[in-house]
């Protein structure tokens, strides 16, 4: 089969969803209202509150999203074949991950912007709440702690990344202050940071950029890497979002789309055959069972709890109207299952053979970053006709710029959750930026130098991130439904979408637990077991606040 029907079939579809679908849920569901007065305007204070144009929010929050998860996930996935992960990427995106997306925001919106962690507290109630700050921190703490891994690696193994990757920083600082002080349009910014991006990622093949391999201060290039990428993301938190957050996401935004008009072009050129299986019959020994692994291990570019971390951290403060977060949020879930299905093409169609692809994917888990650059860069040499260096840089560029994004929103949203346990055990110190910010970088550097030596420490929990992020994003599902019922509104667009991940979760959780058991893993069987409690009483938190509601809502019907 040739990779242009795949790619045909599953833009096409997402696009009806983002035309159709969300239109539906935007205007009768959430009922978006023009004139209501965003929480950037209620609250502006021109550092977190701070009323954004709908393209520059879209690139901030879509890249801030889009890290390294929408192509690993996918492109591990496959090895069950190439049908499932298809199929729920598209389905994902449409009935999933776009209505959680917008409806995270939504939801924020209207309750000043608080966090989603917060705002389960006066909708579902305090022990919610707890749950759902314990499982925030733990999913933040994996995802900072990893993506620097992953960045540092890709660093290292293509070195002529390394000037438009740092080099994109200072781009993004000049069109930071541009757009600020309205010194010229949008649209000539854009074109002068596209401009100046890619004429880096040229220049990069030519001068190429690597560390020191001998230990300097006593670290290696990757700890070394590791440290520098924190110290960054600590600085990008504590400036104003105008400064570089936005900036920085939206060219990235910019480029990202480009990217993958170059990569899908290059399918549509060369016209690549699938050689990967359609179902795969004969998995490598050890892989786990496709359901309900499948549903975990692909989690951004389908549904990611982690999206609804930063469209109520971060994007529901910049809102300026409140329709815009149909574009924003639904639309953003379109972009990054667009790059998801690039990611299943790449590894699906970007090898020569199915013996060339079965060389990869010889044990679950294989594949990944690497098999997508890989992957990627024979279908942009044989469309486009880039050298191979050239493409492998593209991809790697794109891969890097967007794990960065996600590590600046995340390490704010960290220092957002520390604030929150401020206020909410009155520990004033603690709701300070500066001294937030400080814990949050030291939680993330604990777990990476404490558990692994090596700086790659986050990749000892990384195995649970697939569950406890869909769990997250079972708990931002059930917020949003409690307040559609409050509403008197249809819940089951948002219910049906929760029954099923708490589903997932639980029986991928309990399959798990199993898996650390009999490697005789206890620090892992006993975080599992954690989680597991946590999404047992998830699902009692979310029968007894959806059950007490519904008769509230009849008796209030009943009344004469």
């Amino acid at each position: 089969m040739s990779a242009v029907f795949l790619m045909l079939m599953g833009l096409g579809a997402m696009a009806l969803g983002y035309f159709i679908y969300s239109k539906f849920i935007c205007e009768k569901i959430f009922q978006v209202d023009p004139n209501f007065r965003t929480p950037a305007h209620q609250l502006q204070d021109g550092v977190d509150y701070v009323p954004t144009n709908k393209y520059i929010l879209w690139g901030h929050h879509f890249t801030s999203v889009a890290g390294a998860a929408p192509i690993l996930g996918p492109a591990i996935a496959v090895i069950w074949g190439w049908v499932p992960a298809f199929l729920w990427v598209v389905f994902g995106t449409i009935f999933f991950a776009g209505v959680h997306d917008a409806g995270a925001i939504w939801a924020s919106s209207r309750n000043k912007a608080r966090s989603i962690g917060a705002l389960t507290g006066e909708i579902v109630g305090n022990r919610a709440r707890s749950i759902f700050m314990i499982v925030i921190f733990l999913v933040l703490l994996m995802v900072n702690a990893v993506f620097a891994v992953v960045i540092a690696n890709q660093l290292i193994n293509f070195p002529s990344a390394t000037l438009p990757v740092w080099g994109a920083i200072v781009v993004a600082l000049i069109i930071g202050q541009l757009i600020y002080r309205k010194i010229i349009g949008l649209l000539m910014v854009t074109i002068l940071g596209v401009t100046a991006l890619y004429g880096m990622i040229y220049l990069g093949p030519m001068l190429p950029f690597s560390l020191p391999t001998e230990t300097v201060l006593g670290l290696t290039d990757r700890q070394s890497w590791i440290v520098l990428l924190f110290v960054y993301a600590a600085i990008a938190s504590l400036l104003p979002v105008w400064a570089l957050l936005q900036p920085r996401d939206y060219i990235n935004g910019i480029q990202l789309f480009i990217g993958l008009g170059l990569l899908y072009g290059a399918v549509l050129l060369a016209s690549p055959d699938v050689v990967a299986p359609a179902f795969n019959s004969d998995v490598p020994e050890g892989t786990p069972s496709i359901i309900p692994l499948l549903f975990v291990t692909i989690a951004c570019g389908a549904i990611s709890g982690f999206h609804g971390l930063v469209a109520s951290g971060t994007t529901s403060k910049q809102l300026d109207k409140e329709p815009d977060l149909r574009f924003v949020g639904y639309f953003g879930a379109v972009g990054e299952g667009a790059l998801a299905l690039a990611a299943i093409i790449a590894v699906s169609a970007g090898f020569a053979t199915l013996a060339d692809w079965q060389a990869i994917y010889h044990n679950f888990g294989e594949g990944g970053v690497a098999a997508f650059t890989r992957g990627g860069a024979n279908i942009l040499e044989q469309g486009l006709g880039l050298d191979t260096v050239m493409a492998q840089t593209l991809l790697t560029v794109m891969v890097v710029l967007f794990a960065g994004t996600t590590m600046d929103t995340g390490l704010r949203l960290q220092r957002y959750i520390f604030q929150e346990w401020g206020s909410i055990y009155r520990i004033g110190w603690m709701q300070k930026t500066l001294p937030a910010t400080l814990l949050a970088v030291g939680c993330c550097l604990l777990l990476a130098f404490g558990a692994g030596g090596d700086g790659a420490g986050g990749m000892l929990i990384w195995p649970l991130f697939g569950t406890t992020n869909q769990l997250l994003a079972g708990l931002t599902l059930l917020v949003i439904t409690v307040m559609l019922v409050k509403l008197g509104r249809p819940m089951w667009y948002t219910l049906a979408p929760l029954l099923f991940l708490l589903c997932m979760t639980t029986l991928g959780l309990l399959i798990q637990l199993k898996s650390f058991y009999d490697k005789g893993d206890w620090f892992l069987f006993t975080l599992d077991l954690v989680i597991l409690a946590a999404a047992i009483l998830v699902i009692l938190e979310a029968s007894s606040a959806l059950t007490k509601q519904i008769k509230a809502n009849k008796a209030a019907v009943s009344k004469p």
